[in-house]
């Protein structure tokens, strides 16, 4: 069977390829998310096993993490220019020949290559997530398309830390990256014969600079690791000196990339999208809610397990309540999308995130686990209404030719709004005379200011006028 043909973002596929092209989106954002998620429970095992310290084990997430913040934007880019199913496709290849490196990784070393190699593939599945899904479905549709992938990262999320618990109990850890590749064997066999086969559409224009490429993975690289370096952690010491001076370096080199993005008629960066109202409103209220995600969900785990004195069952069952609700609300945002304006849905969703956010601020000293239970549901509700009509938002304000850098900066504004989050909070853990219970609570608080403020700008958005895409 020959490659499915191109697909419009009007009427996107015919069924039945839209179900095939949908199935290969969702089990590939799946499989993604469910191997980052996998990974925190296995860490122990692997340190063991390789005869490395915690602070040497760290490297198997943050080389997955890094090479995925590095490349996104340059992957989106080239996705722009080659087609975003050739970019996704040699991204799951690369990922599935990456989980057989790790799965016999002989030492820590290898084990770090290739995670990292896995990260350069899943670079490249994510960055073209979001073009494939506006070529999957039709205008009328592609509301509940979005929604849809929310549900699936909701649920893979879930999914992730269980299913690492089940295969450490009756294996090693090798086998949560030997569970990779018949799946992405899988999903290669179901890409090639349903994605939609658009080719890239950039334009002549469309120049792709080695340094550019190079300031892009260096800036994001040194701010990832200046803030990972700041974090607080159990059994290893903090770096402050050298993490600011990280920090301060990726300021200097992003303001070099910034400079030379400028010139560019289409950039590696978008700054040609940023100038539009919608679409800058919108990257900013995503920034704002990912900053408040991070701060709980660093912070909340704390507080559980240090002044609560919740165990770790415990501990993981509660903060599964956030997740389980936004699978729940995510759908009926999707069916909202087109009815309800985006800004103002998004809105209503930030604002139910600040008032679960605030809830957990306010948390009596000893709170049974529904009481906690409650308020994280509010906030997982909040979630749900508020992803799907943002990241549906982010696409129609782009011109179709450009939405593989729409993916790229949807991924990195998540991945900013996390690492300022992780920053603040690192900043509040570190403040002298602050103990980590008071520190943790104000952040929880800092989590409902910021997802007001993100609220606020949504609202905003209701009055730009947002250009048509082209």
């Amino acid at each position: 069977m020959t490659p499915a043909p191109a697909a419009t973002a009007r009427d996107g596929l015919p069924v039945p390829q839209r179900h095939g092209s949908t199935l290969t989106i969702l089990t590939g954002i799946a499989l993604t998310v469910i191997d980052s998620t996998m990974m925190g429970l296995a860490l122990p095992d692997i340190a063991r096993d390789l005869r490395a310290s915690p602070a040497e084990v760290i490297g198997v997430v943050n080389a997955y993490q890094i090479a995925i913040l590095a490349l996104l934007l340059p992957m989106a880019a080239v996705a722009d220019r080659l087609g975003a199913r050739r970019v996704y496709l040699a991204g799951m290849t690369v990922f599935g020949i990456a989980s057989v490196a790790c799965w016999f990784a002989p030492n820590l070393s290898a084990l770090v290559a290739a995670r990292a190699l896995q990260g350069v593939g899943g670079a490249g599945v994510f960055a073209c997530n979001t073009a494939l899904v506006r070529a999957t479905y039709p205008q009328a549709l592609l509301g509940r398309g979005i929604a849809l992938n929310s549900v699936v990262v909701a649920a893979s999320s879930v999914a992730g830390p269980p299913l690492a618990a089940l295969l450490l109990s009756i294996g090693s850890w090798h086998w949560l990256f030997a569970i990779n590749v018949p799946l992405a064997l899988l999903i290669l066999a179901l890409g090639w014969h349903h994605l939609p086969a658009a080719r890239g559409n950039a334009g002549p224009a469309a120049r792709l600079s080695a340094v550019d490429v190079l300031l892009n993975a260096v800036m994001f690289t040194t701010a990832f690791l200046g803030v990972d370096g700041l974090l607080p952690r159990a059994d290893v010491a903090p770096h402050t000196g050298s993490a600011l001076a990280l920090l301060v370096l990726a300021a200097l080199i992003g303001a070099v990339y910034v400079w030379r993005q400028r010139r560019e008629a289409v950039p590696l960066l978008p700054l040609d999208l940023l100038r539009r109202p919608v679409f800058r409103l919108t990257v900013m209220t995503s920034v704002g809610s990912f900053s408040a995600y991070t701060l709980c969900g660093i912070a909340l785990p704390f507080l559980l397990l240090g002044e609560m004195q919740y165990s770790h069952a415990q501990t993981g069952l509660v903060l599964a309540a956030s997740p389980l609700a936004t699978i729940v609300a995510a759908p009926l945002a999707g069916r909202l999308i087109g009815r309800v304006a985006d800004g103002l849905l998004a809105g209503a969703g930030l604002f139910t995130m600040a008032l679960g956010f605030g809830a957990l601020a306010l948390l009596p000293d000893h709170a049974a686990m529904a009481d906690v239970a409650w308020r994280l549901a509010l906030c997982g509700i909040g979630f749900g209404l508020f992803q799907s009509p943002n990241n549906h938002a982010l696409v129609v304000a782009a011109p179709a030719h450009r939405t593989a850098a729409v993916g790229g900066t949807m991924a990195s504004a998540r991945l900013t709004g996390e690492t300022l989050g992780a920053l603040l909070l690192a900043l509040l853990f570190s403040w002298p005379g602050l103990p980590h219970g008071t520190a943790s609570l104000v952040a929880l608080g800092g989590s409902a200011a910021f997802a007001a403020a993100a609220g606020g700008i949504s609202l905003l958005r209701l009055r730009a006028a947002a250009p048509s895409a082209r």
